[in-house]
């Protein structure tokens, strides 16, 4: 038995913000979308891994998802870290550096945080 990455999942709040973010902060584009009366679903993909990442939009929800302690992430690898790193913080999107580790956090507009790493790690 074999099992294979499909996709995460992260609930969002305003929907157009946050698939404009991924495009701009991660280069990710759509792949395709499910759009029923009380939800929209978009999926994002990086071009290169059959993983995705979806978007929910629960059409109804007008207050902000309770993220908890925040300790589950994405993450992703970057093959120009500088450059990377300099468009995040003109974003303002950095939310935690670890330099000693050589990787650094963005938050996306719902709060969720994303790992970004040097490719190669």
């Amino acid at each position: 038995m074999k099992f294979t990455f499909a996709h995460n999942n992260i609930n969002v709040l305003d929907f157009e913000k946050s698939v404009e973010f991924y495009q701009e902060a991660l280069s990710l584009k759509e792949v395709r979308r499910l759009t029923r009366p009380d939800f929209t679903l978009v999926f994002l993909g990086d071009g290169q891994s059959n993983h995705q990442l979806e978007l929910t939009w629960l059409k109804e929800r007008n207050k902000p998802y309770d993220l908890g302690d925040n300790e589950i992430h994405l993450a992703f690898y970057v093959d120009d870290y500088e450059a990377a790193h300099a468009m995040h913080k003109k974003m303002g999107c950095i939310c935690y550096e670890n330099e000693a580790m050589g990787i650094y956090f963005i938050s996306d507009p719902d709060g969720y945080w994303i790992e970004i790493m040097p490719a190669g790690r």
